[in-house]
């Protein structure tokens, strides 16, 4: 099993329409892909300086379903995030490994 994590800090004055935003539309999206498995959405517990920090965490069950949504769907889907909420967060991606 594979996890793909997306790290995300939004900026304070529009973290609640980005998480219902995340949670009715880009989410939503992502799954409908058909590469994942489960997806969860996490708040990370740390004081910050500016913005709140989320985990999104996707599952798929293997590389080459995570190689094959990040070359077919990740860019189209990264775009909308970017374009609807652009310089209001920054992100970062991490892959895991379930062992």
């Amino acid at each position: 099993m594979i996890i793909y994590n997306v790290t995300i800090n939004i900026e304070n004055d529009v973290r609640e329409e980005w998480l219902q935003w995340m949670k009715q539309r880009h989410i939503p999206d992502v799954m409908a892909t058909g590469y994942f498995i489960e997806n969860k959405i996490c708040k990370v517990l740390v004081d910050e300086e500016q913005g709140t920090t989320y985990s999104i965490q996707y599952t798929c069950a293997n590389m080459e379903d995570l190689e094959e949504y990040r070359r077919d769907h990740a860019p189209r889907l990264q775009k909308e995030v970017n374009d609807k909420y652009a310089n209001k967060f920054v992100a970062f991606r991490t892959v895991l490994e379930v062992v």
